[in-house]
Formats: C-alpha cells, sequence, structure tokens
C-alpha cells in the first residue's frame, strides 16, 4: 500500500460492511428504545466494572513481573503479523476488482432475496445460503438477513482470494504455498464468527446471561494469557498414574535423557523378541496409553508382548547441547539394555513421528556397524524420512522463521508453548478460533477430554537439536542423501537398511502427510509392509479394535507410488492393529513364560519407580 490512493483489500470490505451496517441499523434502534430495569442497568454496570478490574489487574501483573511469551500466544497478533502478505495480492487489477463487486453483488442479492422487507424468511425453514461452511451451522446465522450477508460477504471473499494465489502468474510454487498458508491462517482469524458484535450466537449468549457469559470468559482468557497458552480442556479433570498413563509397569533404566519403562505382563506366555516403542519427544509418551479403553500399550501386552517405552525427558538449560546424535544414541541404548536384561539376541521397535525418522537413522547406524541383527522387525507410526512433500510445515523453515525460533530460544531450549502454537495453527479453525469463541466469547467450561488434555502437556525441546532437525532434515533434506549427515561419526545411507519394515501412514494426516510418509518405501532397501489408516496423526494411530472407528487399506501387489498404492487398495473396517501384531508375529512367534525379568519389579529386581515416572511429569 502506498499514499498514492486507497487500499483496494479496504475497498473489497468496504461495501458490503456499510451495506450490513444499514440492514442492522433497525436492530440497533429496536435496541435502543428497549426499556431496561433498574436491576438489569445494575447488572450491566457490574458486569462492565468486573471486566475493567480484571483487565487492571492483569496489565498491573505484567507491569510487575512481564511474560515474555504471552504476546506471541495472543491469536489476534498472527493477523499483524502477516498482514504485509496481503498487500501483495493481486486485488488493485482494476478488471479483477470489477469482476469481484459483480459477484459480490449478484450473491448479497440472492442472499437477501430469501428475506422479506421485515427482515424476516420468505419461504418457511431456513434460508439456503449460497456458500456453506460449519463455523456458520447455527440457524442464528440466518435468521437475520444481516447476519446471512455478513457470513456469506466473509466466505465469499475467502473463496476468492484463495483463488488469486492459484493464479498469480510468475509465483515460486514453494512461495506460492506459503501464502496460500499465510493467507489461510489470516482468514481463519478474521471470520465474524471470531467477533462479538458480529456473532449471533455470542449476542444471544451475552443478553440471556446479562453479560455474565463475557465475565467468565475474559477469566479464561486471563488465565491463558498468565500460562501463555490456549486451554482445550480442564486441567485439573487428569492425573498421571490415576486416570490417564495407568498401565501397570516400572521405570527399569534410565539417564539424563530418557527413562525406560518395562510394563508388566497380563498373560502367562510372552512372545521372546520384546517390544521397544520410541514416542516422539515433541510430545508426552502416554499418547499411547490415554486410558484403558485406548491404550495402544495396554492392548499390545494383552497380545503377549513384553512392551518398553521410552519417556523422553522435557529439555531445560541442561540440555542445551543435545543434538540429534545423542537421541540416536539413546535409542541404541535402550534398545542395548533390553537386549541385556531380557537376554535376547533382539528387538522389535516401533518409532512415532520424529522419534521415527530418528530410529530410521539408527537402523542405519547399526547396519553401517554390522549391528543390524539387533533390531529384528522395524514400525514407523506417520514418520517422515523424506521431507520433499512434508505438508504445511515446510512453510515455517525458511531463515527467517528459523532466525525467530532460535531467538525464542536463549536458555538453550525450545520452550514447548511455542510448538503447541505451531501445531495450532495448522489447524487454526478447530485448535484455536473453535476454543476462541466457546471460551472467550461464549464463555463456556471446559470439557474433560484426555486426547485435548495430551495435547495441551507441551514439552520443551532442546535447542541445538531443533535447529538441527528443522534445517538439516526439513528444510535441506539431507537425510535422503546417502552418507549426507553423519550421527555418532557414522554415516547415514537410509539404503543399506534391510530390516523388515511396517509403514503406518494416517490419511488425513497434516503433520506428516501420507504421500510423504509413503517415500520411506523409495529408501528402504529390505521388505515394506505400507498400510493406509483413516484419520489422522493422532486418531488414525490410536485406534483401538474395540472402537470400531475408522478403517485401514492394504495393498498386496507392488505399488510404485501412493496414488498406485490408492488405486489397489483394499479398504478393511475399523482398526489396523489386528493386522500389525499379525505382522509381528510372522517375525518371531516363540513364546516364553511370563516370569524373571519379564515381570519388572519381580523377586530380586532392581526397578527405579513405578510408571509412568517422574520424566513424563515434568513441566
Amino acid at each position: 500500500m502506498t499514499d498514492d490512493g486507497p487500499d483496494p483489500f479496504t475497498n473489497m470490505f468496504e461495501a458490503p460492511a456499510k451495506f450490513a451496517q444499514a440492514l442492522m441499523a433497525p436492530l440497533k434502534e429496536g435496541a435502543e428504545q428497549f426499556a431496561m430495569s433498574p436491576e438489569d442497568a445494575q447488572q450491566w454496570a457490574n458486569v462492565g466494572t468486573r471486566l475493567q478490574q480484571m483487565w487492571m489487574q492483569y496489565q498491573s501483573e505484567q507491569l510487575a513481573s512481564p511474560q515474555e511469551l504471552a504476546p506471541y500466544f495472543n491469536p489476534t497478533r498472527w493477523m499483524t503479523m502477516a498482514q504485509d502478505w496481503f498487500r501483495q495480492m493481486p486485488i488493485a487489477d482494476p478488471t479483477q476488482q470489477q469482476k469481484l463487486m459483480q459477484e459480490g453483488m449478484a450473491l448479497w442479492q440472492q442472499v437477501l432475496g430469501q428475506y422479506g422487507l421485515g427482515g424476516e424468511p420468505k419461504t418457511e425453514g431456513e434460508p439456503e445460503m449460497p456458500i456453506k461452511d460449519r463455523r456458520f451451522s447455527d440457524p442464528r446465522w440466518r435468521s437475520h438477513p444481516a447476519f446471512a450477508l455478513i457470513h456469506q460477504t466473509y466466505l465469499f471473499l475467502a473463496q476468492r482470494v484463495a483463488e488469486m494465489i492459484d493464479t498469480m502468474e510468475g509465483l515460486p510454487e514453494d512461495k506460492r504455498e506459503q501464502l496460500r498458508f499465510t493467507t489461510r491462517t489470516i482468514t481463519e482469524a478474521a471470520s465474524p464468527a471470531n467477533f462479538p458484535l458480529l456473532n449471533p450466537v455470542v449476542m444471544e449468549k451475552t443478553l440471556e446471561t446479562k453479560g455474565e457469559n463475557l465475565v467468565k470468559g475474559m477469566q479464561h482468557l486471563l488465565a491463558d494469557l498468565r500460562r501463555g497458552q490456549l486451554s482445550h480442556t480442564d486441567a485439573s479433570a487428569f492425573k498421571l498414574g490415576e486416570n490417564i498413563a495407568v498401565t501397570p509397569g516400572k521405570v527399569v533404566h534410565e539417564t539424563l535423557l530418557y527413562q525406560l519403562i518395562q510394563y508388566s505382563p497380563s498373560t502367562d506366555e510372552v512372545m521372546e523378541t520384546p517390544l521397544v516403542i520410541f514416542p516422539p519427544w515433541i510430545n508426552r509418551f502416554y499418547i499411547l496409553d490415554l486410558n484403558p479403553k485406548k491404550s495402544f500399550v495396554k492392548w499390545a501386552v494383552e497380545q503377549g508382548l513384553t512392551v518398553f517405552m521410552v519417556s523422553w525427558k522435557s529439555a531445560d538449560a541442561s540440555m542445551k547441547d543435545v543434538i540429534w546424535d545423542d537421541y540416536v544414541r539413546a535409542q541404541m541404548d535402550a534398545i542395548d539394555h533390553i537386549r541385556e536384561r531380557l537376554g535376547v539376541e533382539s528387538v522389535h521397535a516401533i518409532g512415532y513421528c520424529v522419534a521415527g525418522t530418528t530410529l530410521a537413522a539408527t537402523l542405519s547406524v547399526l547396519h553401517r556397524r554390522g549391528q543390524q541383527d539387533k533390531v529384528a522387525s522395524a514400525t514407523f507410526f506417520t514418520a517422515q524420512v523424506d521431507f520433499e512433500k512434508a505438508g504445511e510445515l515446510l512453510n515455517l523453515v525458511e531463515d527467517p522463521s528459523l532466525g525467530a525460533i532460535k531467538a525464542l530460544s536463549a536458555d538453550g531450549y525450545l520452550d514447548g508453548r511455542f510448538m503447541a502454537a505451531t501445531f495450532n495453527m495448522l489447524r487454526g479453525t478447530d485448535l484455536i478460533w473453535n476454543y476462541v469463541v466457546n471460551n472467550y466469547l461464549l464463555g463456556e467450561d471446559y470439557p474433560a477430554f484426555d486426547l485435548l488434555h495430551w495435547n495441551g502437556d507441551v514439552t520443551n525441546l532442546p535447542a541445538k537439536w531443533h535447529q538441527q532437525y528443522l534445517r538439516d532434515l526439513y528444510r535441506d533434506n539431507r537425510l535422503v542423501d546417502a552418507d549426507a549427515l553423519s550421527v555418532d561419526n557414522t554415516p547415514i545411507d537410509l539404503g543399506r537398511v534391510e530390516t523388515p519394515t511396517y509403514v503406518q501412514a494416517g490419511k488425513e494426516d497434516h503433520i506428516a502427510p501420507a504421500e510423504s510418509v509413503w517415500k520411506i518405501t523409495e529408501h528402504f532397501k529390505g521388505p515394506i509392509k505400507f498400510v493406509l489408516a483413516g484419520s489422522g496423526h493422532i486418531a488414525g494411530v490410536v485406534n483401538p479394535p474395540d472402537a470400531n472407528k475408522y478403517q485401514y487399506w492394504l495393498n498386496d501387489g507392488s505399488p510404485r507410488s501412493l496414488a498406485e498404492f490408492r488405486e489397489g487398495a483394499v479398504e478393511h473396517p475399523g482398526s489396523w492393529w489386528p493386522d500389525w501384531i499379525e505382522w509381528m508375529r510372522s517375525h518371531g512367534d516363540k513364546m516364553v513364560p511370563a516370569k524373571g525379568a519379564r515381570v519388572p519389579g519381580g523377586k530380586g529386581d532392581r526397578v527405579i519407580e513405578d510408571a509412568p515416572g517422574r520424566y513424563v511429569a515434568a513441566r
């Protein structure tokens, strides 16, 4: 934008805004004529006073002890940060602008044509909106032409802006994708549903409660600003070891980087080859042990597996020098400890997300050293090794973004709230703005939802490792170049890996897209079974058979791409877990008695503490 004329982006909104303002005038006049009782007047005055007092109290706290992170985690800041992107849009083109206005007027006529002069619908039932979006599914968005026009105009403009990005000429594809990502983030934030005076649901709730919803919403907002994180659930409803992470077990090994949990057997016999699970250290391990009905750990134990779980330590200043090599060495240490503890030659291993990426490097190192027999099979949950098609997170690994992340890691670790905000931003409507409306504007009580509790139970990341991971893997994609990276003075070549491998991808995964996960099949040399599971990064993995949810696809042919896999795939209802356990048994089904070291904490067995251990509780 320059000083030579008006901002064309503002002009796009000006006409419909004035039109909506004119439609709202009768409602405003009716409200002004409404006779308010003295009691009601006192209530509204009381609400205003309490809101002011709460805000002043928060402001005084900030003056006394500023919280540097709070502004970053204020979602409204994202709109300001990205404003310049909109100025680059080709909206100033007179031809495009004229076409936009003509299409907009046609939309308004179509919407308004369904209402009478008094604002009531002309026909029985709800008016039919040209553009549909679940954010505006409440009938009150169609109860009056003003609200119908407001949300339809917003959706129309959001669509057209997205189309403009798709058709911009001379724009490199990576920059186009960045612009799509940034624009979507901004348009999600600009939804009229997020503004109380434009949201009829919030307005009605405010009148019904005489403003008490705003008081409660302010309490929620200030609590989140104080903790520097958006709340999704009632954190007080969950306690580790009591109603989450409850599968019985013991911590049998501990280093400065991780604790190793061994779970108690629930069968008389167990498979000779144990299983070790490497969960991502960007989250808490108990996503795989949420509760008895959802627990992958409990189910695996019931299938006769001796299950070990790595519980990573949340980073602090003492871990400022931790790099990727340390996590690979930790995986090898856990494998060796389990082998020695149980007196076995090998283990089965699972790597989830970033720990799966690391497991691939671990397997490469073991192969290079001639120690590949230590791992009998490897399973990858939504894990990437080739980041060419890694999805929307690629928009956050440009040099300015890496510099900003580094600036936030001055103490040698990245606060987990940053990662939480980043992942929430990938699904802003569902994980940010939905809660802004419900928690802050409607003042609703938080639900007691274990999955959302886990999602907000953040972990800190070692700064050096995080920079290394984003730069070398996400941005430069060096893991797939033979010997381009070394770990523990050992070059990595994924083409050497011959370990039998089971690869699970989520059909709707937005963090590790299925197309990206598939690419592991193009690099490993050994036999690979690929399964495409319904749902996404979490629900696609945590899908117990008893839930009878979703589905999965298998292809027994030799597809050369994910597209070919899909074309020839056979759909199976429900969970893929039973398919996985059968595959596991095909790689060693010998059973041994569940006694001795197979029972952690038994007679003569020295353990450190009960599961889930201290590390998972450290903040």
